[in-house]
């Protein structure tokens, strides 16, 4: 079995395809100069070209229009501009200022949300229900006078549930407040469309779709007041300065043409195989929904297991997986969004993030269920918890 099928973290970050890079080798050898305007050297035309080339590309999968498309140096950067550049072009003073995001966010939002309430903006943390999905009754329940921004993920980065972002999106329009979302754990597989939805603005990246790392993006919807948050020069419409990163806005570009729906398709049942596989383990427990979560995750936890020792035991037999977000894997913090779904220590700490990717099989799922029922088995056998326990029911 090939090293790549048994690795099974492609939401941290997947093996570029070598399409891909094949896309993105003229723009380092051969097209190499900044892009330059109409009136430059024709080096840095051909550049231009194939910047705009691959703007257009992604912005089409969002039904947007390519020049509302803003390259970043990825997710994280693109989620703090739409937050914080927000803020900055409104102008209000921080007293005046409510923003809400649901309590399990990815860090971007997150912790961008935190630093703003650490400078006096008042924030709203809207809880989820035990299967990690925003209520949109909660957020229009949320919604003040001073509500500037919502921001509400599209599909979690640890369980996966789906949310329903067309709902809210719908409720924050009617009150006049702008919505965000971040869509980095499901662009392009779980089709946005800015064009009939009102989404104001949407994250997006690549790597987790073997794409390029060190690029991301932020669509901002037409009329969208929004100030940049880096000074430099005047490169993305004024709202991200720096030389443009044209090689990996083209692996962008062509990672994003490569995840078809065949593939989406193929992902569901592999994730399937392996949800079904692993709740055959005695103590076992499917994490977000069983329905409306993203087609390629599944996070289960263990009961009288440490995921830290699971995964350790696993990477001894060549298995690559998470016991979280890519964040938490250096972390003994428990997880959030398992917290915030009413999991308690114990389920946070016994989870397991299986994220799936173009080169996974059945073959290496069906591997990967059976040395995680073994490793599992050995674990609880040198547990105080775990003994007795192969006698109780799952849970």
């Amino acid at each position: 079995m090939e090293e790549h099928a048994k690795y099974f973290d492609n939401w941290a970050a997947s093996r570029l395809d070598e399409r891909v890079w094949e896309a993105m080798k003229p723009l380092l050898f051969d097209r190499y100069a900044v892009a330059t305007s109409e009136f430059g050297y024709s080096l840095g035309l051909e550049s231009r070209g194939a910047l705009e080339s691959a703007r257009s590309s992604i912005a089409a999968t969002l039904h947007g229009n390519p020049q509302q498309l803003v390259f970043t140096s990825g997710h994280t950067e693109a989620s703090n501009l739409a937050i914080r550049g927000v803020w900055r072009a409104h102008g209000r003073p921080p007293k005046e200022t409510h923003l809400i995001v649901s309590a399990v966010e990815d860090f971007p939002v997150l912790h961008m949300a935190r630093a703003l309430e650490r400078e006096g903006v008042s924030v709203t943390y809207v809880p989820v229900d035990q299967t990690g999905r925003v209520d949109p009754e909660a957020v229009r329940g949320s919604i003040r006078k001073d509500t500037l921004l919502v921001s509400i993920q599209s599909v979690n980065q640890e369980i996966g549930s789906l949310q329903p972002i067309s709902e809210i999106a719908a409720i924050c329009r009617e009150a006049g407040v702008l919505f965000h979302t971040d869509a980095s754990h499901s662009h392009p597989r779980i089709p946005i469309d800015v064009a009939t939805d009102p989404i104001d603005l949407v994250t997006i990246s690549p790597h987790r779709i073997h794409g390029p790392r060190g690029i991301g993006g932020l669509y901002v919807h037409e009329g969208t007041k929004i100030n940049k948050i880096l000074e430099g020069g005047f490169q993305e419409q004024d709202l991200r300065p720096g030389a443009e990163n044209i090689a990996s806005a083209v692996g962008f570009a062509a990672a994003v043409a490569l995840a078809n729906d065949d593939e989406t398709r193929h992902l569901r049942l592999l994730r399937d195989q392996a949800i079904e596989a692993l709740l055959k383990i005695p103590h076992s427990r499917l994490n977000g929904p069983s329905e409306l979560r993203a087609p390629d995750n599944a996070n289960i936890s263990f009961r009288f297991v440490e995921g830290e020792s699971l995964l350790l035991h696993l990477d001894l037999r060549g298995f690559a997986v998470s016991t979280g977000s890519a964040c938490f894997s250096r972390s003994l913090e428990a997880s959030h969004v398992i917290l915030a779904t009413g999991g308690d220590h114990e389920r946070a700490h016994g989870s397991v993030r299986l994220t799936l990717g173009r080169f996974n099989t059945e073959e290496a799922v069906a591997s990967l269920a059976d040395a995680i029922g073994e490793v599992v088995g050995e674990l609880r056998r040198i547990s105080p918890l775990g003994k007795g326990g192969e006698d109780e029911d799952s849970v």
